[in-house]
């Protein structure tokens, strides 16, 4: 017969570690979860409840007036005085009085004393009495991963079982894009763009392809009879283009002469 020890808690704030196998409302639903597991031998010293969504709350209980806080007073210092006079009580010698008495009224009126002064301090800022408490909107049951699917079984009797998969995609969410395929190095492949020219001038044929009849080339001299390309110096021995300087070192071209 093996005993398991129980888990050892980290000294140094760390986030807890499993599968969130339920989840409660209620801490006491969250109790009662884990108080199931612990009746079916199953190990809870892998089990950890986390509360998430913490809140500070506090209850206001009453209203705060003189006669409340003397009373208050009064019988927290009644109770002192009762202690101390029982311990006066043990070493009291026989046939005295019993100090018990005494003891509880003289407690009670210093207690009286001090909360009347207290509150009479405060002038009035803090009227009431409340009490404190943190408290979490949810309660998860955290289980190791290698016990998770059997707190799961278990836990259905009580309901709240959470299932380890992800939740599916809303309705109308775009789901995971398929991956594109590789690139297949056999495909034929559209030709390139050629490049564009200047603006203003004409873009150079593809390699391999015979020039346009009647459109001027970029770099190269136009042939007889085909304007100069816009842009280009002149080439010598032609004339230059409406607008175009002449080349430097260039004797200027005689007037043409009109047809006979």
């Amino acid at each position: 017969m093996s005993f398991t020890g129980p888990a050892r808690v980290p000294r140094t704030p760390t986030p807890p570690q499993g599968e969130t196998v339920a989840s409660y409302a209620t801490y006491l639903e969250a109790q009662r979860a884990v108080d199931l597991l612990a009746d079916k031998q199953f190990p809870v010293q892998l089990v950890t409840i986390v509360g998430t969504d913490l809140k500070m709350v506090e209850r206001v209980t009453g209203r705060l007036s003189y006669p409340r806080v003397a009373l208050g007073g009064f019988l927290s210092g009644a109770w002192f005085g009762l202690f101390v006079g029982l311990l006066l009580g043990l070493f009291s010698t026989p046939g005295a009085g019993s100090p018990i008495l005494p003891a509880i009224l003289i407690g009670g009126a210093f207690g009286l004393l001090f909360s009347v002064i207290t509150y009479s301090f405060s002038r009035g800022r803090r009227d009431f009495t409340s009490s404190s408490q943190i408290v979490a909107s949810t309660y998860a049951v955290l289980c190791q991963v290698e016990q998770a699917h059997k707190a799961r079984q278990l836990l259905r009797e009580v309901g709240g079982v959470q299932s380890g998969w992800p939740a599916p995609p809303a309705a109308g969410a775009p789901g995971p894009q398929p991956a594109a395929p590789p690139s297949d190095p056999a495909a034929a492949y559209p030709p390139p763009v050629p490049p564009q020219g200047a603006p203003g001038q004409p873009a150079p044929p593809a390699p391999g392809q015979p020039p346009v009849p009647g459109q001027p080339v970029p770099g190269q001299p136009p042939t007889p009879g085909q304007p100069p390309v816009p842009g280009e110096p002149p080439v010598p021995g032609q004339p230059p283009a409406p607008g175009q300087p002449p080349v430097p070192g260039q004797p200027p071209l005689p007037p043409s002469q009109p047809p006979a």
